[in-house]
């Protein structure tokens, strides 16, 4: 059962961290739908920005447990995503701005 890409995709992660991979190392960071696995990602990136993924990490972020401040009973999950590092191959570029 395939998931169309964009749907997978969520979003591209604008961190410091984000950065520094992209320019050094030709990483780029994506969050991803929680279902969504290696092969599926690399897919998924390959078509929508034409480009030849060499390798995909996963890192499940577990989110901070939050307490409601009015029903102290409730408690919530905040943040919690799945990321993924996608690496390039040589000579290969994705232009996000």
């Amino acid at each position: 059962m395939s998931i169309s890409p964009e749907k997978i995709l969520k979003g591209y992660r604008v961190t410091e961290k984000a950065a520094n991979l992209q320019a050094n190392s030709n990483q780029y960071t994506f969050e991803v739908a929680d279902n969504a696995r290696a092969i599926e990602i690399a897919a998924a990136v390959e078509q929508c920005f034409k480009v030849k993924v060499k390798r995909v990490n996963i890192i499940n972020v577990k989110g901070k447990v939050k307490v409601s401040r009015i029903r102290r009973a409730s408690v919530g999950i905040k943040g919690a995503m799945k990321k993924a590092v996608v690496t390039l191959a040589e000579g290969q570029s994705i232009q996000l701005a």
